[in-house]
């Protein structure tokens, strides 16, 4: 047995999105992007107010967030446990017209980062799946899998 080559770990390599958008120099653009475009869509509004005014801790923990999500970093998770989007999103009334600004000022902002357009559709594909299970309101939101705690009595 070649020993040179049996204790070799494999090597992980980088998500192709999070370097496609620049490592975290890129998703911190992408992330002030957003929120610039928030601060200023008419549609966006109602997204907006859900914020505190001063948007830095904010800005902080989505570019955190995007960062492991997109591949990079594992920094969110270890300084903030597992995402629990829905559970830290429950205090807000998401529905239709909450997920598409979102997902408007999104994607105004991968244009603005000058995303490749194939990533641009595969990063909107994933982001929108993400934008509408955060409904929590309006015609057919999105339900979270319920985890039955009752047992079955046996006779």
């Amino acid at each position: 047995m070649n020993t040179a080559t049996a204790n070799t770990q494999p090597t992980l390599l980088p998500s192709p999105h999070f370097e496609m958008l620049g490592g975290e120099a890129g998703v911190v653009r992408l992330v002030n992007a957003f929120y610039r475009h928030m601060d200023t869509r008419p549609d966006a509004s109602g997204i907006r107010a859900m914020h505190e005014p001063d948007l830095t801790s904010t800005k902080g923990v989505l570019v955190l967030f995007l960062c492991e999500w997109l591949g990079g970093p594992k920094d969110y998770s270890a300084q903030r446990g597992h995402p629990r989007l829905r559970m830290r999103h429950t205090g807000f009334s998401i529905g239709v017209s909450e997920r598409d600004a979102w997902l408007a000022c999104m994607r105004a902002a991968l244009e603005d980062v000058g995303a490749a357009p194939a990533l641009r559709e595969a990063l909107m594909s994933s982001f929108f799946k993400t934008a509408d299970w955060m409904r929590n309101t309006g015609p057919n939101p999105a339900t979270p899998s319920i985890i039955s705690t009752t047992t079955k009595e046996s006779s």
